[in-house]
């Protein structure tokens, strides 16, 4: 084995163990933004240690772009389904405790 396939392996591998990490921290975590932004962060830098230790595989530069491309639009796909998902609990947690005040209130 070369330096290159060294350095390609010890890349998926470390990419695994972010991967595995964030999805344990996903289980741990107790409620739903903790759970968002801990795999958000490690399944992005998972992705792009994969992304790149597969590059250094690659055939062509072509192929290599083209795995560069899926981290990037993985980053930009997870970011806007963190954002929505959180948004929607933001939302939902603001309006029960709207009504559960204005129940108080008027009762």
């Amino acid at each position: 084995m070369t330096v290159l396939d060294w350095a390609s392996v010890a890349l998926i591998v470390l990419g695994a163990v972010f991967f595995t990490g964030g999805t344990l921290a996903m289980l741990r975590f107790p409620d739903v933004l903790c759970r968002l932004h801990a795999p958000a962060k490690a399944d992005n830098i998972g992705l792009g240690l994969l992304a790149i230790g597969l590059a250094l595989q690659a055939e062509s530069l072509a192929v290599a772009a083209k795995l560069v491309l899926i981290w990037v639009l993985a980053m930009f796909v997870g970011a806007g389904a963190s954002y929505l998902v959180g948004r929607n609990v933001l939302r939902r947690t603001l309006m029960h405790r709207w009504e559960s005040d204005r129940r108080g209130k008027s009762g």
